[in-house]
């Protein structure tokens, strides 16, 4: 074989590949919490920057050290929009001719592309102002909906947990069985950093509801199921952390009437410490108030995509029909 047929062949080998790789897509996933900002530098380093971090890297609230709500990754506008992403949302700011908010929903990467346009910096300003809560709902309900779909591939047998507490709970797979009680259970698993642990139990109605201080209600009960989680010290159960006063709202999860607490908890007379969130859901089918808890230990690393995680996981909660 002559050097000129050769080098037709390697050619022809090369297009052939190429062909095959355009055909065939890599699958990408994205990555959790990260959003892809398409904005010029000239706006990303001025007001409307400065309004899109404020928004949207806000601090998480009940972490034990600070955090953005979302990891925000800035590219220029003169990028196309269709390229490559590590993340699941893309939102496209820019000047334009006419002021539009516009929302597009895809089941591939980005999941959403949210565009504001505005005939002046002060219209994109207050378009960023009126509908951050919208996306950032959105942009969250979708990272929950995306972890949720990877834990279903791999669940902890639910038998234990629907016979204990008619309930379906989507528990991944690496979670153990730590402590089973009448009323109270508790899940654990190991990572890298430390663990995170859920833990679900049942008590009376009246036990919550009576009264004004739900908040006060929510503390003392959980710190009277601390005593169950026990540091290696003798008398360092877990409490509802002193330092700070817990995050209070009321939601709905299944269709019920929820309130959801966030804050710390601690060890007392030790130095563990970390975030908690607690559901405390009014099951009136069954008289009680049934609680599903997810609370990390992560010192060494940081704490809101865990977070995250136990929150996809206890809103996956299905309570049985009685």
């Amino acid at each position: 074989m002559n050097k000129t047929h050769f080098l037709c062949l390697l050619l022809s080998c090369l297009l052939v590949s190429c062909v095959k790789n355009e055909k065939q897509p890599q699958p990408i996933s994205g990555k959790t919490n990260t959003i892809s900002i398409i904005i010029d530098d000239q706006l990303w380093y001025g007001e409307v920057g400065d309004t899109i971090r404020n928004k949207f890297a806000s601090p998480v609230l009940g972490l034990t050290q600070e955090e953005p709500l979302f990891t925000i990754n800035q590219y220029p506008a003169k990028l196309l929009e269709g390229f490559v992403t590590d993340s699941r949302s893309i939102i496209v700011v820019k000047k334009a001719a006419t002021d539009k908010f516009e929302i597009k929903h895809s089941k591939a990467l980005p999941h959403h592309t949210f565009r504001i346009y505005g005939k002046s910096i002060d219209d994109i300003i207050c378009s960023i102002e009126l509908n951050s809560a919208e996306m950032i709902k959105m942009i969250r309900d979708a990272e929950i909906q995306k972890i949720q779909q990877d834990n279903s591939k791999a669940l902890l047998n639910p038998t234990v947990i629907k016979n204990k507490f008619h309930i379906g709970l989507q528990i991944p797979v690496g979670y153990e069985y730590m402590l089973h009680k009448k009323n109270f259970m508790w899940l654990k698993k190991e990572i890298i950093s430390g663990n995170t642990s859920l833990l679900i139990y049942q008590i009376p109605i009246p036990r919550l509801t009576h009264g004004s201080d739900i908040v006060g209600n929510i503390v003392r009960m959980r710190d009277s199921v601390g005593r169950y989680i026990k540091g290696r010290e003798p008398n360092t159960q877990m409490i509802t952390g002193e330092a700070y006063a817990p995050y209070f709202s009321n939601t709905i999860l299944n269709g019920k009437k929820t309130f959801e607490t966030k804050g710390t908890w601690e060890l007392r007379n030790d130095f563990m410490t970390g975030p908690f969130i607690n559901y405390a859901i009014i099951d009136k089918a069954y008289n009680r108030i049934l609680v599903i808890e997810g609370f990390c230990y992560s010192p060494s690393n940081q704490e809101r995509d865990l977070m995250l995680e136990l929150e996809a996981i206890i809103k996956s909660v299905k309570v049985d029909k009685r």
